[in-house]
């Protein structure tokens, strides 16, 4: 074949888009032992440092200090300085620190690091799920898959929730504001920072977040600890559909977690029933295309690839399980939430370029 030839052309574009794909992801395992093995914040806090250095201050064997920090000056994630006599000196610059280590920065992105290898954890389960129509079980991916959800997120709850999306409905707004003070259920809560999000925003509400992970439960009440607002704040494993949390709460949310359960209408019908008079849902999930198209966006890519490693996986789980996946358009949140009961489903005018919000009402 000769060079100008289509499909030629079309290999090569191919071979070397995976190429820089597999030098990103193993990019992004050494950012997962940089963040899991403290060795940016050690950077972080000192001059420019040798492999022994960081070896002592990090408590790592210097051998391997010094690969991952050749690794990562290759990759220009870190800077490197060669001193008189040809030692070499590793830094964190300026910007890659913030993006590496604040926690609360909507900049944050080491946790793609812990995502990508909690999605490839049980890949040897993902594989048979794959063949036999089953699931995968949330609690399979590992502590890295749910604590590394509930740090991406962290910056969104901790900087956008109070501040710019729940003001940006008004009803809801002036209720959470008003007396007698407002009872709110935070579905499928996870690491518990929404939930402490909320109750920080609004110091008159009282939050209950509920989970049936175990697990990420017992993240959310250790974030809780020294948070402030202990007194206003529960989490609990528990079902909503508990009869007795009924009729108890002004505000329901789900944030992006619709996508990820296997009978999402029953959920909805559960979070509906707990709905006091005048009470609302508000639903956060991925900011997708109306309608799948191809090639599409990075982002619509980026949940794909969320999707067939974990999201659908773990929504396969159960007899007639509905199996979602990531990609939730809105016209299937619609759906969804009709079946559920719901007589009201609206967009709400809440900007953000990850996900898109949702208001349900009786």
């Amino acid at each position: 074949m000769t060079a100008t030839d289509p499909a030629a052309a079309r290999r090569d574009a191919l071979v070397e888009r995976l190429f820089g794909a597999a030098i990103a992801a193993f990019d992004l395992a050494g950012v997962y032992l940089g963040d899991r093995l403290g060795l940016y914040r050690a950077l972080a806090g000192s001059d420019p440092m040798t492999p022994a250095e960081l070896a002592l201050a990090a408590g790592i064997h210097e051998r391997y200090a010094r690969e991952w920090l050749e690794q990562q000056a290759a990759g220009g994630i870190l800077d490197v300085v060669h001193e008189n006599g040809g030692e070499q000196r590793f830094s964190l610059p300026a910007g890659h620190d913030e993006a590496l280590l604040d926690e609360d920065s909507l900049n944050y992105v080491a946790p793609f690091g812990r995502f990508l290898l909690g999605c490839l954890r049980p890949i040897d389960a993902l594989r048979d799920a794959y063949r036999t129509g089953g699931g995968v079980p949330y609690g399979d991916y590992g502590v890295d898959l749910h604590e590394g959800q509930a740090a991406f997120t962290r910056p969104m709850f901790v900087r956008l929730l109070a501040q710019e999306w729940l003001p940006s409905v008004p009803a809801v707004h002036e209720r959470l504001l008003a007396d007698p003070p407002a009872r709110i259920a935070d579905l499928a809560c996870g690491g518990g920072i929404s939930s402490i999000a909320i109750a920080k925003g609004y110091p008159k509400v009282s939050v209950d977040g509920i989970d049936l992970d175990a697990p990420s439960i017992d993240l959310a009440r250790r974030h809780l600890a020294g948070s402030g607002v202990e007194n206003r704040v529960t989490f609990e494993v528990r079902d909503a559909a508990d009869v007795q949390l009924r009729g108890r709460y002004d505000l329901v949310t789900i944030f992006e977690a619709l996508h990820d359960m296997s009978y999402p209408v029953d959920v909805l019908g559960a979070a509906r029933g707990l709905l006091a008079e005048d009470g609302c849902v508000i639903v956060g999930d991925e900011r997708v295309a109306e309608a799948f198209g191809a090639p599409a966006d990075d982002l619509e890519r980026l949940y794909y690839g969320f999707s067939i490693l974990h999201c659908l996986p773990v929504g396969m789980i159960g007899e007639g399980a509905v199996g979602t996946g990531t990609v939730i358009r809105a016209s299937t949140v619609e759906e969804y939430a009709r079946e559920a009961g719901f007589a009201s489903v609206a967009v709400l005018p809440i900007e953000n370029d990850l996900w898109r919000f949702y208001a349900l009402r009786p």
